[in-house]
């Protein structure tokens, strides 16, 4: 018998993977947490399988999302990530990634890890929805709006409130499987 899984994965053998392995796990790992945060950067205004199919080129262009490593880069990496093919090239986001590692380390600095910082929001456990369906998911709430305007204060940039709640969603802030989906009940413990 075939398991269930959340409607917006099935059909792409990639984003059913994605979806059965690491969607919706929590995530407390700082460069797993930086990764998502940029990939959700880029996401922004596309879908998310497009940065999915391009994530390896992220990873080797990246420097394996080694935020300490992304801090330093100068002109002469932005131009070479801007030629890069296998990326989203967008000067804008290119720009904010490096901004964004930046920030991410002075977060690290104030409270001991991003983790601990990003977790704060929800007492360090996972928001349990209980969806039938991912349509009913929201893209953004009350507290994808606050985590947005403190991630701003705090200098990050392309975290709007929606990048926001996709990044809760993919790192196992809230758990938005369906309730009938095999790994709703998985990530819960």
């Amino acid at each position: 018998m075939e398991k269930h899984r959340c409607g917006w994965c099935v059909g792409d053998p990639l984003y059913e993977a994605y979806h059965d392995q690491e969607w919706g796990v929590p995530l407390y790992d700082e460069q797993g947490l930086f990764e998502f945060l940029i990939l959700e950067t880029f996401q922004a205004g596309l879908s998310w399988i497009t940065v999915l199919r391009k994530r390896e080129n992220f990873r080797d262009a990246f420097d394996n999302f080694d935020y300490k490593k992304v801090a330093t880069y100068g002109e002469d990496k932005i131009a070479e990530l801007l030629d890069n093919p296998g990326i989203i090239r967008n000067k804008l986001k290119v720009r904010a990634t490096i901004s964004n590692a930046q920030a991410f380390m002075k977060v690290q600095e104030e409270f001991g890890s991003f983790s601990k910082y990003i977790w704060g929001f929800t007492d360090g456990k996972p928001i349990q929805n209980k969806w039938k369906d991912y349509k009913q998911a929201p893209a953004n709430t009350p507290l994808s709006d606050t985590i947005s305007k403190d991630l701003k204060k705090r200098g990050f940039k392309f975290v709007g409130t929606t990048v926001v709640y996709a990044h809760m969603q993919a790192t196992g802030m809230v758990n938005d499987h369906e309730v009938g989906c095999f790994r709703y009940k998985e990530v819960m413990s």
